[in-house]
Order: C-alpha cells, then sequence, then structure tokens
C-alpha cells in the first residue's frame, strides 16, 4: 500500500530553504493548521535553520514573513528524510543530480517526490521529473511537478494564487493538492508533466529577453511581442515532446511566463534588466542573491529544440548574449530580420 491509498501524510519534507521552499513550507503548514502534521525544512546554512526554529520566520529569503508553527528546520538531511511520506525538492536545477545521489538512501518507501524546480539539466537536456526518476529509482505516479505563477514574495504575503499539481496518475496528483491548498493558494490537477515542466522551463528563457528590453528602456509594443512568440515557441517546443497545447494556455504555460516576465519580483526578469542596462553576465551573476534559472538552463533548451528540430529563435538569441556570441543590441534588428511568414507556423 502507498501512501497516496487515502491516508495523509504525517510528515512532508522540504528539501531547500530558499525563498520558493520557505514559501511552499508555509502552504504546507499553513493547509495542515489544527492537524498534527510536522513541515521539516532542510537548509545548507546554520543560521538559516536557526532563524526559522528560533524566530519562526526566514529574513534572508522571505523578511518578516511569519512561518507557521508546525514547520521546523535542520541541516541534517538523513534528519529531516526520515519517514518523510511526500518530499518536496526546492534546490537549484543545475545541482539536483548530485545531491539526489546523496539523498537516495534516506528516501521512505513508496515516498511520493514532489519537484518546485523549473530547469532543464545541461548536458543530459533533462527535466527534473526524469533527473528524479533516475536518481531515486521511483516510477512516474510517485513524482509530482507543481508550477504556474508562483512568485515566491507574493504567496507568503497570502495574495490568492492559483497552481497546477502534475502527475502521470491522477490520484497522486489529487492527493498531492489536498495537502496544499490553504486559503491562498489554489491547486489544478492535470497529467500533462512534460507541458507542465516545459512551461515552466522556458518562460524563464523568454523573461530574460522581456528583461533586455526593458533594461534597454523599450516600450510595451516589444515586450508584449517577446511575450507572445515566446509562448509560440514554448508551446511549440512542448507539443514536440509530447505535451498538450491546452497546458500551455494555462497556468503553467501562459500564467507563469506572463508573471515571469512582467514581475520585478522574478530573479529571472531581473537578470535580463541588468543585462539590458549594460552590466556583464559576471557581474549580474554577482549581483544576484538567488539563482536565475534562465540563465543556467538556456543552453540546455537550446539544445534539446535543435535535437528535437524545433524553431525557438528567442531563446536562440537570449542563449547567444549569454554566450557572448551576441549584444543585446543585436536582439532586436536580428529577430525583426528574420523570414516572413504565418503568425500560426
Amino acid at each position: 500500500m502507498s501512501y497516496v491509498d487515502g491516508i495523509a501524510p504525517v510528515k512532508i519534507a522540504v528539501l531547500g530553504a530558499g525563498s520558493w521552499g520557505t514559501t511552499f513550507a508555509k502552504i504546507l503548514g499553513d493547509a495542515s493548521a489544527g492537524t498534527d502534521r510536522k513541515i521539516v525544512l532542510w537548509g545548507r546554512r546554520q543560521e538559516v535553520v536557526d532563524q526559522i526554529n528560533d524566530l519562526h520566520r526566514n529574513p534572508r529569503y522571505l523578511s518578516t514573513t511569519e512561518l507557521p508553527a508546525n514547520i521546523s528546520a535542520s541541516t541534517d538531511v538523513q534528519e529531516v528524510l526520515k519517514d518523510a511520506e511526500l518530499v518536496v525538492l526546492a534546490v537549484p536545477a543545475q545541482t539536483l543530480r548530485e545531491q539526489l545521489r546523496g539523498w537516495a538512501g534516506h528516501l521512505a518507501q513508496d515516498a511520493v517526490v514532489v519537484s518546485l524546480m523549473k530547469g532543464l539539466e545541461l548536458g543530459t537536456d533533462q527535466r527534473m521529473s526524469q533527473v528524479i526518476e533516475q536518481e531515486f529509482s521511483i516510477s512516474a505516479d510517485r513524482v509530482v511537478v507543481i508550477s504556474g505563477p508562483n512568485l515566491a514574495m507574493e504567496i507568503a504575503r497570502q495574495e490568492p494564487t492559483a497552481s497546477v499539481v502534475a502527475c502521470a496518475d491522477e490520484n497522486t496528483a489529487k492527493w498531492v493538492a489536498n495537502v496544499c491548498k490553504p486559503s491562498y493558494f489554489r491547486p489544478y490537477t492535470v497529467n500533462d508533466v512534460v507541458g507542465v515542466e516545459i512551461g515552466g522551463i522556458v518562460k524563464n528563457v523568454i523573461a530574460l529577453c522581456v528583461g533586455i528590453c526593458e533594461g534597454q528602456k523599450v516600450g510595451d509594443n516589444t515586450k508584449a511581442s517577446v511575450i507572445t512568440r515566446g509562448l509560440a515557441e514554448t508551446t511549440r517546443l512542448a507539443l514536440a515532446l509530447g505535451g498538450r497545447a491546452e497546458t500551455m494556455a494555462g497556468l503553467a504555460g501562459l500564467g507563469d511566463l506572463v508573471a515571469t516576465c512582467s514581475s520585478s519580483l522574478s530573479r529571472n526578469h531581473t537578470a535580463g534588466r541588468m543585462l539590458g542596462e549594460g552590466l556583464t553576465l559576471d557581474e549580474v551573476n554577482n549581483r544576484m542573491t538567488q539563482t536565475a534559472e534562465g540563465i543556467k538552463s538556456g543552453r540546455a533548451v537550446s539544445d534539446l529544440a535543435a535535437k528535437m528540430g524545433v524553431d525557438m529563435p528567442i531563446t536562440n538569441a537570449v542563449v547567444g548574449v549569454l554566450e557572448g556570441k551576441l549584444t543585446v543590441d543585436d536582439l532586436g534588428p536580428l529577430l525583426l530580420a528574420r523570414q516572413l511568414k504565418s503568425e500560426g507556423d
């Protein structure tokens, strides 16, 4: 019998005490108020762990947001994972595989694993759910992806938000949705894991482009054009990989894209804006306190698109800027000079 057979989890482990990991722990804590459920965060920094335990806050990432009393934290990953029926992963995408190898021996039998990560692995071009299945040696029906317009600071302030819970197994998706539904967070369930992950991955690269546009002080017409055509190329890639068009028109596609491209809270938008203002990539990375996944995953997205024969001009142009092959001033003329074609192509 697995944990999803009508049994609510007593212990949930959240690996990653950054802004989104801590915010999702708060979602889980608020959703289980009045129960005996325990939410245990794993963090690398002892200072962050101590503040969560002693102050019920994570000032480094969430300012003065107060965390529920049923959240605790530890730097001991074995302690965090012990007997956890649900394990939530919120670490940088490019470090995931190595970390999973160290954690695999501590995963509880039949535990369900949730990915909050929106990246594509360099070298393998694999989605995070695929990396999890491989390194934890678990089936797809035990791997869940949560995505959508997930700006952590807004959710931490309990501003109403909807997201998507995706799993190959519908019952597993519903089980996870039921444990993360406080009054301010509305989960919807789907079984299109590919579409949900691709939407969350590519939007980071498109947000870099929109940020570059903003840094160059171009107008809203330009940014709207990039967002719209960015959705078109994201959809092409998702469909080529087996995703569905309706997913791209929903929260994990259009919703996440609009939020990430439009908000000053978006790390990828912010990184792009600094590039557009003339900073070098090294200068941008030095100023960022958290990972902008589009910078790390852009090359992997471009390589995957080439492998699948999918045309992704915005993604390729952004990667060209990141790799120093193009300047930010080259972006607009390059994209506008492309051969004329139907908008539907």
